[in-house]
């Protein structure tokens, strides 16, 4: 892995402000004439098979975050996982993530949660939502569904605690320019399951047919760089192993490489949650 150098960039409020409408304006754009045909029709039923089922906790405790955020999260997921739960994907169909679920206003009832803001802990309506574009990213990784389109976390805001998957096998999201797309190339449909309980965020993919194919996500070359600026960059890289019916291994996939900016100190006792 070629190790990227990244360094912390201010930009002013102004510039944030504007840069957000003119990224919007090219999505609503991209959404009206691009040539994908985007998915929107829902399945009554469940489609038969289980392709791969995972889940997140709901709440968690994070350094120097009030928990009423996590709160406000779960009422933001309740919202969003409606959107989507249940839509299926047809051969040829792009998932998007923000085409489905719209816009997060309080009108629809969405609530202050918690943001990740140029590695600062922030608030805004609909905060918390990228537990669930996390959570569909990972699902797909274990599916022959193809990710177009997902963008990595710029930082790296808490340490590792309790941690089951690689760093940087989420997705960040941004209504409506950091999006999380999702082609289906394969010839048969494919159905997004997404419900909360009391205490997870539940997800899953089913199909019509059982899968001829597992995998195992793993990462390389996990390391932490001190940069020339002072702080340390945090770095992998993502793949997977396939197997097929006979647990024979068949294929070992690249699927990206991470870089983030560490916002806590890499190499003390990492006893906090991450986000």
């Amino acid at each position: 892995m070629q190790v990227n150098s990244l360094k912390p960039i201010k930009r002013s409020n102004l510039r944030i402000f504007f840069g957000k409408k003119v990224y919007r304006m090219k999505r609503y754009t991209e959404w009206v004439f691009d040539d994908k045909k985007y998915a929107k029709n829902k399945g009554e039923e469940k489609l038969p098979h289980s392709v791969f089922k995972h889940r997140t906790p709901l709440l968690r405790q994070l350094k120097d975050v009030d928990m009423q955020l996590q709160y406000n999260k779960i009422t933001n997921l309740k919202i969003a996982a409606k959107k989507i739960n249940r839509i299926v994907i047809q051969p040829g169909e792009t998932f998007s993530y923000w085409k489905t679920i719209g816009a997060t206003t309080k009108r629809k009832g969405y609530v202050d949660g918690m943001i990740l803001h140029y590695g600062k802990v922030t608030t805004g309506v609909g905060g918390g939502l990228c537990q669930l574009s996390n959570l569909i990213y990972w699902m797909t990784l274990h599916t022959p569904l193809t990710i177009t389109e997902r963008y990595r976390h710029s930082y790296d805001v808490f340490p590792d605690s309790k941690r089951s998957q690689p760093f940087g096998s989420g997705a960040t999201c941004a209504y409506n320019y950091l999006d999380l797309q999702i082609k289906n190339e394969t010839t048969e449909p494919y159905q997004l399951i997404i419900y909360l309980t009391d205490v997870s965020l539940v997800g899953e993919w089913r199909s019509v047919s059982q899968p001829t194919n597992t995998y195992k996500v793993y990462e390389k070359d996990h390391q932490f760089t001190l940069e020339q600026w002072g702080g340390y960059v945090r770095h992998n890289t993502i793949y997977r192993e396939v197997y097929n019916r006979n647990k024979e291994c068949i294929d070992d996939q690249f699927i990206t490489e991470n870089h983030a900016i560490t916002m806590y100190p890499p190499f003390l006792s990492q006893g906090d949650e991450r986000g």
